[in-house]
């Protein structure tokens, strides 16, 4: 679980589809809500069921409800990077272009938003995607957003960018 807002977490819904062999990691503001969670920070490295999994920042820079305030702040929400099977995964969860996604290394398939008022609009998003370049790249979170732009900003960079309609549902 990366955040504490409803689209990210659901402790209901979690109830109902955990087993005694479920795994929840989650930064400590979500980890409060969801019993039995093992609880990874910023920058923290743990591993559950053979998963590595490293907790990234996730956070906005500039966007926020109001001047000064700011959607998601620092420290609270977790991004993670996932290792197994001998790749690495990256959830960015809701966030801006920060410094520490642009310092990922070695990616193979990245997931990142850009709905915005809340991160990033899908030229931000392809911005950083070349920053870490990633072998493979899902837009996601996009809801309002047109993910054609994003993919036509990584035409020729090599990314692979595979668009999904994750609000097919919402169409119905």
């Amino acid at each position: 679980m990366t955040d504490i807002h409803p689209d990210h977490l659901a402790p209901k819904t979690v109830a109902a589809v955990k087993t005694a062999k479920t795994a929840v990691v989650a930064p400590a503001a979500v980890a409060t809500q969801l019993p039995g969670a093992t609880t990874l920070a910023n920058g923290e490295t743990k591993t559950a069921d053979g998963i590595r999994i490293e907790g990234v920042p996730m956070y906005n820079l500039v966007r926020g409800p109001q001047p000064g305030a700011l959607f998601h702040t620092k420290g609270r929400g977790d991004g993670f990077v996932l290792t197994l099977g001998g790749k690495r995964i990256y959830i960015a969860g809701d966030t801006e272009c920060t410094p520490e996604m642009k310092a990922l290394q070695n990616i193979d398939v990245a997931f990142l938003p850009m709905n915005l008022p809340y991160t990033m609009t899908p030229t931000e998003a392809a911005a950083c995607a070349k920053a870490f370049h990633p072998k493979i790249v899902y837009p996601y979170h996009y809801r309002g957003q047109d993910p054609a732009e994003f993919a036509a900003a990584l035409k020729d960079t090599g990314i692979d960018v595979r668009l999904r309609d994750w609000y097919a549902a919402a169409h119905q």
